[in-house]
């Protein structure tokens, strides 16, 4: 990974550890496509999303925002 997409992916990584129950279950890679996937438990994956989508809104907004990153995708697998 470069510079960037590891600063964005260790970003992401910080803010879904602290929403969720289990934090060490938390992993965020670089997928082919240049998205970066966050995975975390099936039962903290609500957390991780929010209401209506407004907590992985933010982590969008927040990624868009830190420098070189902007152009990254976050995507939440299953």
């Amino acid at each position: 990974m470069a510079k960037a997409e590891e600063r964005g992916a260790e970003l992401v990584r910080f803010i879904a550890s602290g929403l969720v129950s289990k934090p060490d279950e938390v992993n965020v890679v670089l997928a082919d496509d240049g998205a970066l996937e966050l995975e975390a438990n099936a039962d903290d994956r609500g957390r991780v999303i929010g209401r209506q989508g407004r907590v992985a809104k933010a982590m969008r907004a927040l990624l868009g925002r830190t420098p070189g990153c902007s152009d990254l995708q976050l995507e939440i697998v299953d």
